[in-house]
């Protein structure tokens, strides 16, 4: 495990299109940027394995059914399974039903979505505004709030949640966008992205 922080990315980057396994799907299905809804869109690169992941997968479930009236979340996973098993597609669902969790959880085989994200550690939250158009823009990418293990600070949801208020009510970029941490992402051997090495 690498303790690693999330990147910058350009706040108004426009969501790629993508299609991807869906792990809790029990008919293997996939999913694309057209299954999409008119919400905004809450996306989370998580894993079954990363201990800053399993801290905090309640209070996944509970945000995710806080602001679903709003916003729709979506998961995804882009360990390589190679190298780390117990994050394959099997392993994703079951974490899945055992936390409750109804939102799509994306299996990332080719690693492809999370370069294009810059997308760095588990947890890795990006929160993007849609205005009824169909395109996605990131409004937020940081951290769910400050708590993490071992540090005794209470989890909240904090940060995420007060970037969700602000988009619905059509805010400004919040200015407090601090970046979150986890483990890094399991990228294929030789094939990392440029800011990895």
């Amino acid at each position: 495990m690498v303790r690693t922080n999330s990147m910058v990315l350009e706040l108004g980057f426009q969501l790629p299109n993508f299609e991807m396994l869906n792990a809790n799907s029990s008919k293997n299905e996939y999913f694309n940027y057209h299954n999409l809804d008119n919400r905004h869109l809450l996306l989370m690169f998580i894993c079954a394995h990363c201990p800053f992941v399993k801290y905090i997968e309640n209070q996944i479930f509970i945000l995710s059914k806080d602001i679903e009236n709003t916003v729709q979340t979506v998961a995804i996973s882009s360990n390589d399974i190679v190298t780390h098993p117990s994050d394959s597609p099997k392993n994703l669902r079951l974490q899945a039903q055992t936390q409750g969790w109804s939102f799509p959880y994306l299996y990332d085989e080719n690693q492809n979505f999370a370069k294009e994200l810059k997308a760095a550690c588990t947890p890795d939250f990006y929160l993007f505004s849609n205005e009824g158009d169909g395109d996605f823009l990131l409004y937020y990418h940081g951290q769910l709030d400050d708590s993490k293990p071992g540090n005794n600070i209470p989890l909240s949801g904090k940060d995420l949640r007060s970037a969700v208020n602000d988009l619905n009510q059509d805010n400004s970029y919040p200015s407090n966008q601090m970046p979150s941490l986890g483990c890094n992402i399991k990228w294929t051997p030789g094939k990392e992205p440029s800011w990895f090495k």
